[in-house]
């Protein structure tokens, strides 16, 4: 008798095989690079434990709806979220493709079925794409597994899953490089000390555009909250404090927009004017703080309707078998993170 609740990750390691590798074979996805041998070695597993796989599912291979699902894991009620769903809806409209969107929060235990990903498939959609809060790596659901999938926001730990993610690391650091070919060479940075990928990303570009710059990474940088609060207490301890005109810094790079909030308060309370006395830099591009401030803040744009369109792009590929999951599973893409230039830099004065 077959043992209750076999999943396709079960199949999996019975196979020694990948999920995605399971689920090409017993759905007979066109164009893998799936052996016979290996074929073979993951029916027989999936006989011998007595696999049944999702009906609704398997009809999938022959049944097009031409509808995509989008999961959004809590970031319906963000500042960002509508330009990653305003991406994917203009992508979708361009390949007639219709985006289905349900809010949903990821399950960290794979073995706990995702209702809301079921759905998606219980109504025959195509792909499914399942866009996260912070950028990590996640346990992606057994549901997944079973059409085309795409990660906003997050990789796939075993990485079988293609993903897309800002490249925060890379944003930061051409905040610094921006910043020296301005003149300025005592540039801080407004850190936080959350755990999350995009402080780590943040706080590591500002060190890799210091260091190629010649700079010290680390003396002018102060941890604090990551709200408004925390930037005008970090910016009050960077300029303040009795330091020397001669040594404090020219210029204050903030881990995010609400932070550079906090930083034109305190730079406006030492009596000094944003960008004449010091420049400030943010990160997020913050609808509407950063055009609200005076002056306009320059700050970092996170790419989120450029990645709402990728998702798009790759999970019709993959429906269509025009690539190859495996390889795109791999490595995350990164996409560029901008910056938006508007009036809180200026040179240092002489």
């Amino acid at each position: 008798m077959p043992r209750e609740q076999v999943g396709i990750r079960d199949v999996a390691a019975a196979a020694g095989v990948s999920v995605t590798t399971v689920s090409h074979v017993l759905n007979d996805t066109p164009h893998t690079r799936t052996s016979e041998h290996t074929k073979a070695r993951v029916r027989a597993a999936a006989a011998e434990l007595g696999y049944q796989p999702n009906r609704l599912a398997r009809g999938l291979r022959t049944r097009a709806s031409g509808m995509v699902g989008l999961l959004t894991e809590e970031i319906a009620t963000t500042p960002h979220a509508g330009r990653i769903i305003l991406g994917a809806q203009e992508e979708a409209s361009r390949r007639g493709l219709t985006l289905a969107i349900i809010n949903s929060r990821l399950n960290t235990d794979p073995e706990v079925e995702t209702p809301e990903v079921q759905a998606f498939i219980d109504r025959q959609a195509d792909g499914i794409i399942y866009a996260t809060v912070y950028h990590d790596e996640v346990v992606t659901p057994d549901e997944l597994h079973v059409v085309p999938a795409v990660l906003i926001g997050a990789r796939d730990r075993e990485g079988e899953i293609p993903s897309v993610m800002p490249d925060e690391r890379g944003g930061a650091a051409s905040v610094v490089d921006l910043l020296v070919r301005k003149g300025h060479r005592r540039i801080a940075f407004a850190a936080t000390s959350v755990d999350v990928p995009a402080t780590r990303g943040r706080l590591q570009g500002y060190r890799d555009g210091m260091l190629a710059a010649g700079l010290d990474p680390d003396e002018f940088v102060v941890e604090a909250v990551s709200e408004a609060s925390g930037g005008y207490e970090a910016t009050i301890g960077l300029l303040d404090h009795g330091r020397d005109p001669a040594t404090r810094p020219t210029a204050v790079f903030c881990y995010n927009d609400r932070m550079a909030m906090g930083a034109y308060r305190a730079a406006a309370e030492l009596g000094l004017q944003v960008p004449a006395d010091v420049s400030i830099v943010g990160f997020d591009d913050q609808d509407p703080i950063a055009e609200s401030l005076f002056p306009a803040l320059t700050t970092v744009a996170l790419p989120h309707y450029e990645m709402g369109a990728w998702a798009v792009r790759t999970v019709a590929s993959l429906i269509e078998g025009r690539d190859e999951v495996g390889l795109l599973g791999a490595h995350p893409v990164l996409l560029d993170c901008p910056i938006v230039e508007r009036a809180s830099v200026a040179p240092p004065r002489a």
